[in-house]
């Protein structure tokens, strides 16, 4: 079984490549038939440290074991120039084009 290609974490242009799928075709010539536009890499729509990104936790949710979610201490994060809360929402992040 072939090994699957390793997604880059922050690739220098992203700008240049469709992410739709595991082809990585260049955004001029796309061959999957993925739509007509290509898929952005996530570094493009969420920030360079998209990677390190936490789902918000509910006050008083208790995670599957039965112990309390670690408290999240990082303080405020910089996406896209813009500063907001330690776990941002991926949904209040993304913008539609």
């Amino acid at each position: 079984m072939p090994k699957p290609k390793r997604f880059p974490d922050n690739p220098p242009h992203p700008e240049r490549n469709c992410w739709g799928c595991d082809r990585y075709c260049a955004a001029s010539g796309m061959l999957c038939g993925n739509g007509s536009e290509r898929t952005q890499h996530p570094a493009e729509l969420f920030g360079p440290d998209w990677a390190d990104w936490v789902a918000p936790v509910e006050p008083g949710a208790v995670l599957q074991d039965g112990a309390p979610p670690a408290a999240d201490t990082a303080g405020p994060r910089t996406i896209g120039g813009c500063t907001s809360p330690s776990s941002p929402s991926r949904a209040s992040t993304n913008s539609t084009r």
